[in-house]
């Protein structure tokens, strides 16, 4: 059975994206780094995946907070980080990127037996109408709730 615990999430982006296909993929850590964010001092809030011409993919703007016991041999808050995925998974990822509106965008960041594991997500933009409905729907299942807990 695996250990999983979930660090933080990126819940800004089911709103804003449609999201398409799913990865785990490792994250190439300093010392300090995996220690923030077994203290939960990550934000995936403005981050995204890119991927280099050599094939590599990349965590960008992630913020991690510095460790304070690290003391002057800390880490950099919004480093690029190198994410592990295998080679084929990257060239896939890689051409599913060329398409016009189609991003690569963090979901969660979650320890799994110790390790720190990305889940990222290949998402197409929403239009402004689409959020309009979500957040309706949201609403109604809201109300729903109340009614049938009957606190209303």
């Amino acid at each position: 059975m695996e250990n999983v615990k979930v660090v933080a999430t990126n819940r800004k982006a089911r709103f804003e994206y449609y999201l398409l296909e799913t990865y785990e993929a490792g994250l190439a850590l300093q010392g300090s780094e995996i220690k923030s964010i077994r203290a939960g001092q990550i934000s995936l809030a403005e981050a995204y995946v890119e991927i280099s011409e050599r094939l590599e993919a990349w965590l960008l703007d992630a913020h991690i907070a510095p460790y304070e016991q690290a003391s002057r041999f800390g880490h950099e808050p919004r480093r690029a980080r190198k994410l592990l995925l295998h080679r084929e998974q990257i060239r896939k990822l890689w051409n599913m990127v060329r398409q016009k509106g189609v991003t690569i965008v963090p979901t969660r960041v979650y320890l799994k037996n110790g390790r720190a594991k990305v889940e990222i997500a290949v998402a197409k933009g929403k239009k402004l109408y689409d959020k309009r409905q979500a957040i309706a729907k949201r609403d109604v299942e809201r109300e729903l709730k109340r009614s049938a807990k009957g606190d209303y």
